[in-house]
C-alpha cells in the first residue's frame, strides 16, 4: 500500500485522486467529487438499486449498463477495508495497490435523526431504543476503512442531529477517534442553498486531513445569501446544543460556518430549477391507479429558456443531456389530493389543505340537502362521501405531510421518504395540481439530466432523498483538492468568476 507521502507525490504530479465512497447510495458525494477532478475506485452500497445506479454512472460498461462486479450489492460488514479495495478493483491492474487518496461517504442516518428515533421508540418501547440500532455505530466501520486504508484526507456526512445524538457529541468523538490516526479535523453544518443548490438542506460535514499533508481541513466558502424560515434556525439550535455555551465553544474541531457576502446573490429557486421542463398529463387520467411504476421514457424538452442553473445540469461534464428528458415520472394520486393541490397556496401545508377539504364537503352536504339526499351521519355512505373530499390524516398529527412548493424560493428538504410518499413536494404549478417528479426531484438535489437511476419511481425518489447534493458536494471537493495542490482540479461552477485566473478554466455551462 502507498505511503502518504507517495500518494501525495502522485496526485500533486497531475494524476487523479483516488475516490472511495462508503455508504455510497446512488452517488452524490461522488458525483461532486469526480467533477472535481477525482476518479472513483468504486462505491460500497448495500441497497441494491442505489449500488446498480452508481456502478450505471461511475463503472458502466461500452453498451452503458452498469460493471456488475461494481453493480452488486455490498455490506460493509462482511468485507475487511483491504479485500474490499481489491473486491472492487479486480478487474483493474492496479489490483488495490496504488490504495485509495480520499474516503467520502455518509453512514446511514435513522438513528441519530428525531424522526428515526421516535420511530424506534415505537417498535421498541423504550426511550433510548435509538442507541442500540446497529446502524447508529456503523461510523466505526468508516473510522476502520481510514485507518487500514490511510487515505490523504476523507468527508463524512451526516444529519445535524449527529451532534447530539442522546446526549452525546458524535461530532468530536470522531475528531477524537481521527486526531489519534494522526489526521487534523473539523466539522461543521452546511446548507445546500447557501451553494447553488435550489433546496434548504442542512447536513453535518467533517472534512479530514492526514497531518503530512501540512494542511488544515477547510470548507467552501457560500455563494448565495438565504433567508431560512425560523425552522431551520430552531433545528440548527438543537443540533448545537452540546457545542454552543454562550459565547463559548465546547468543541476544539467546530468551525462556525462561513457566512456569504452581504451582497451574494438570492439563491437558486424551485422556479429555476424545474421551469424549463414540460408539463406532465397522465396523472389526472390514471388518478387512483396502484402499482409500480417503471422509469425513463423520451420526453422533448420543450421551448421554456432554462434557468443558468438548469443549463448547468443539462451541460454537466461527463453527465450532458442526451438531448431530451428521462425519469419525468409522478405519483398517480387521487381526484380528492389534485383538487385540493390546486387551491392551495405556496407555503401552505397539510391543516390548510385539510381545512380546504372540509369546506368542500360542507358544500357538498349543503347541495346534497337541498335534493334531500344526505346519508345519515356515521353511516357507510356518509363516509364515502366525506373520503372524496377528506383525506384521512390528522391535521394536528401531521402538519409537515403535504406542503406546496414556491416557484420564487428554495424547496425544503428532500427526505428519504420520498420513497414512499412526495406529498411534502407539491408543485407550484397549481394548473398541474400533483407532486414533484423523479426528474424534479433530481433537478432540487442538483442531479445533472444525464444521471441515471437504476430501480423503479420509489426507489428512485428514495436514492435522490438519501443522497449528498452533487452540487454541494463539488464545492467541498474543490475547496480540498484546491489546498491539496491537485493538478487535474476542476473548479466548481459557481466559484468561477470572470477575470480570476486563479480560480482555473471556467466550466461551460451554456
Amino acid at each position: 500500500m502507498a505511503s502518504i507521502e507517495a500518494k501525495l507525490k502522485r496526485i500533486r504530479a497531475g494524476e487523479p485522486p483516488r475516490l472511495l465512497d462508503l455508504f455510497s447510495g446512488c452517488g452524490g458525494l461522488a458525483l461532486g467529487f469526480v467533477s472535481a477532478g477525482c476518479v472513483s475506485v468504486g462505491g460500497v452500497e448495500l441497497d441494491a438499486d442505489a449500488a446498480r445506479s452508481y456502478a450505471r454512472n461511475f463503472h458502466p460498461l461500452e453498451s452503458g449498463r452498469p460493471d456488475e462486479w461494481h453493480a452488486s450489492s455490498k455490506n460493509i460488514l462482511q468485507y475487511p477495508p483491504e479485500a474490499m479495495l481489491k473486491h472492487l478493483e479486480r478487474s483493474s491492474s492496479k489490483d488495490g495497490k496504488e490504495g485509495v487518496d480520499l474516503i467520502v461517504g455518509g453512514p446511514p442516518c435513522p438513528a441519530f435523526t428525531r424522526i428515526g428515533r421516535a420511530k424506534l421508540r415505537q417498535v421498541r418501547q423504550h426511550p433510548e431504543a435509538f442507541k442500540h440500532d446497529p446502524r447508529a455505530t456503523l461510523y466505526l466501520e468508516y473510522l476502520k476503512y481510514v485507518e487500514e486504508l490511510k487515505p490523504v484526507a476523507l468527508v463524512m456526512e451526516n444529519v445535524p442531529d449527529v451532534l447530539n445524538w442522546g446526549g452525546l457529541n458524535l461530532g468530536d468523538i470522531i475528531c477524537s477517534e481521527l486526531d489519534r490516526r494522526d489526521y487534523k479535523c473539523a466539522y461543521t453544518l452546511l446548507n445546500a442553498a447557501n451553494y447553488g443548490v435550489p433546496q434548504m438542506r442542512d447536513r453535518f460535514f467533517l472534512v479530514a486531513v492526514h497531518k503530512k499533508a501540512r494542511i488544515d481541513p477547510v470548507f467552501p466558502f457560500p455563494t448565495r445569501r438565504v433567508d431560512f424560515p425560523p425552522g431551520y434556525s430552531g433545528t440548527r439550535k438543537v443540533a448545537l446544543k452540546n457545542i454552543l455555551a454562550g459565547d463559548r465553544l465546547s468543541s476544539p474541531w467546530y468551525k462556525e460556518p462561513p457566512l456569504p457576502d452581504s451582497n451574494a446573490p438570492p439563491p437558486v429557486t424551485a422556479g429555476e430549477a424545474l421551469g424549463d421542463l414540460p408539463r406532465i398529463r397522465d396523472h389526472l387520467k390514471n388518478a387512483g391507479r396502484r402499482g409500480p411504476r417503471n422509469l425513463d421514457g423520451h420526453l422533448e424538452y420543450g421551448d421554456k429558456s432554462p434557468s443558468t442553473y438548469a443549463r448547468l445540469l443539462k451541460n454537466w461534464p461527463r453527465f450532458e443531456s442526451p438531448g431530451y428528458l428521462r425519469d419525468h415520472v409522478t405519483r398517480y394520486l387521487t381526484l380528492r389530493d389534485y383538487r385540493l393541490f390546486k387551491v392551495m397556496k405556496p407555503g401552505e401545508d397539510y391543516p390548510k389543505a385539510y381545512a380546504y377539504a372540509v369546506r368542500a364537503f360542507e358544500k357538498r352536504l349543503t347541495r346534497e340537502r337541498r335534493k334531500g339526499q344526505v346519508p345519515p351521519e356515521g353511516s357507510r355512505e356518509y363516509k364515502e362521501l366525506r373520503a372524496e373530499y377528506v383525506p384521512p390524516y390528522d391535521p394536528g398529527k401531521f402538519p409537515n405531510k403535504w406542503r406546496k412548493m414556491g416557484a420564487t424560493e428554495p424547496a425544503r428538504t428532500l427526505m428519504a421518504h420520498l420513497g414512499k410518499d412526495t406529498y411534502s413536494h407539491i408543485h407550484y404549478d397549481s394548473n398541474q395540481k400533483r407532486v414533484i417528479s423523479v426528474r424534479e426531484a433530481a433537478r432540487l438535489q442538483s442531479f445533472p439530466d444525464g444521471f441515471r437511476f437504476e430501480g423503479r419511481m420509489n426507489s428512485a425518489f428514495r436514492q435522490i432523498g438519501n443522497s449528498v447534493p452533487p452540487l454541494l458536494a463539488w464545492a467541498i471537493a474543490d475547496e480540498l483538492l484546491l489546498h491539496l495542490e491537485v493538478k487535474t482540479r476542476n473548479p466548481w461552477p459557481e466559484r468561477v468568476r470572470e477575470n480570476d485566473p486563479a480560480q482555473g478554466t471556467k466550466v461551460r455551462v451554456a
